[in-house]
C-alpha cells in the first residue's frame, strides 16, 4: 500500500486503541481514586497528543521515502510501530514504578499483546489470583498457575493443577498445609510406591522420615534395599546414619554384619570404613569385622589388604607391611 493509505489505517487502528485505553482508565474509578485516574489519563493524553503529531506529520510528507517506494512504506511501518511500542513500554514502566500493577499489566495484555509480561507483572505486584488465571487461560501454563494460587494460599486451586500435572508430592505437601493429614499420607504413599517400583529405596525412605514421620518404616525400607541389592551400599550406609547413639548403632552393625552374606562383605567392608571414623567407641567393633572380612578373602583376593590402613591410621608401619605381604604374594604366584 501507498503511504498515505498505510497512515490512515495507522490512524484508525491507534484511534480503536485510544479508546480501549480511556475505557480501561474509567474503569480503574471503582477501586482508585479519582486524582490517580484522572493523572493515568493525562499522561496518557500527552502519549498519544505525542503520537497523533508524528502520525499527522508523516501524512503531510515530512517523513521517509517516496509514496510509491515499497521500502519506504516498509521502513515507515516499522519505525512507527517502534514508536509507538516504545510509547507503551514506557506507560507499563511507569506504572509499575508506581505500584499500580493492575494497569501495568493491562497495558502489556491490551495494548502490547504479551500476556506472559502481564501475568507475570501481577505476580510482581501479589496480584496471585489473578495472575494465575492469566498464565492458565491465555498462557496454558499450569505450573505458574498453580503456583501463583499457592502464593495466594488457594490451595484448593493449587492442588487441582498439582494433580493434573502428576505432582503427588507436591500435592501431599498442600494437604499438609490444609492440615488434612490423611489425604496427605495418602500422596505421600503413592509416591513411596513409585520409587519402590523404580528401586530407588533411599528416596522413599525419605518420604517416610521427613514427610511422614514414621522412622521405623524408613528404616525398614532401607533394610529391604540393602538385603534386594537395590543400591545396597547407600541403602545401608542411611541406615546406620540414621541410628542414634553408639550402644544402638554397634548393636546394629553387629547384627547386620551377622546377617550379610559372602557376596556382600566386600561393600561391608566399605561401610566400616566409614562407621570406623565416627567415633571412638566403634573402633573396636569395626576393626574386628574389618580385619575379619579380609582374613577370609585375602586368599582369594591379596588386594584386600590394602584396607587395612584405613583401620590403622596411626600406625607407621602398616604400609610397609602391606607391601611386604603383597611382594610375598605376588612371588608366589608367579612361582605356581
Amino acid at each position: 500500500m501507498n503511504k498515505q493509505k498505510f497512515v490512515e489505517k495507522f490512524m484508525a487502528a491507534f484511534l480503536i486503541l485510544a479508546a480501549i485505553k480511556i475505557i480501561v482508565l474509567f474503569g480503574q474509578l471503582g477501586y482508585q481514586g479519582i486524582g490517580s485516574v484522572l493523572g493515568q489519563i493525562v499522561l496518557f493524553a500527552l502519549i498519544a497528543f505525542v503520537v497523533l503529531l508524528i502520525i499527522t506529520a508523516l501524512g503531510n510528507g515530512s517523513s521517509v521515502g517516496a509514496s510509491g517506494s515499497g521500502g519506504g512504506t516498509a521502513y515507515l511501518e516499522s519505525s512507527m510501530f517502534d514508536k509507538v511500542r516504545r510509547k507503551y513500554e514506557a506507560l507499563a514502566e511507569q506504572y509499575i514504578k508506581d505500584k499500580n500493577y493492575k494497569s501495568a499489566a493491562q497495558v502489556y495484555m491490551n495494548l502490547l499483546q504479551d500476556n506472559y509480561r502481564g501475568a507475570s507483572t501481577l505476580e510482581q505486584g501479589e496480584l496471585y489470583n489473578e495472575a494465575a488465571f492469566i498464565y492458565l487461560k491465555k498462557l496454558h501454563n499450569k505450573e505458574q498457575a498453580a503456583n501463583c494460587y499457592e502464593k495466594a494460599r488457594d490451595y484448593k486451586k493449587a492442588i487441582d493443577l498439582f494433580q493434573q500435572m502428576d505432582r503427588k508430592e507436591k500435592v501431599g505437601d498442600l494437604y499438609v498445609k490444609i492440615n488434612d493429614r490423611e489425604n496427605a499420607f495418602r500422596f505421600y504413599e503413592m509416591v513411596a510406591e513409585e520409587y519402590t517400583q523404580k528401586q530407588q529405596m533411599v528416596k522413599a525412605s525419605l518420604i517416610y522420615r521427613k514427610k511422614m514421620e514414621q522412622p521405623e518404616k524408613a528404616q525398614q525400607y532401607l533394610l529391604e534395599g540393602w538385603q534386594k541389592n537395590w543400591d545396597g551400599y547407600n541403602c545401608l550406609n542411611n541406615y546406620f546414619a540414621n541410628i542414634d547413639g553408639i550402644p544402638a548403632l554397634q548393636q546394629a552393625i553387629a547384627q547386620q554384619y551377622k546377617e550379610t552374606p559372602e557376596e556382600k562383605k566386600r561393600s561391608y567392608l566399605d561401610l566400616m570404613k566409614i562407621e570406623f571414623k565416627k567415633d571412638e567407641g566403634l573402633r573396636t567393633l569395626t576393626r574386628d569385622i574389618a580385619y575379619e572380612i579380609i582374613a577370609q578373602q585375602a586368599i582369594r583376593h591379596p588386594e584386600v589388604i590394602s584396607e587395612l590402613r584405613h583401620f590403622n591410621p596411626d600406625d607407621k608401619h602398616i604400609t610397609k607391611d602391606i607391601l611386604r605381604f603383597r611382594t610375598r604374594d605376588n612371588r608366589i604366584i608367579r612361582n605356581n
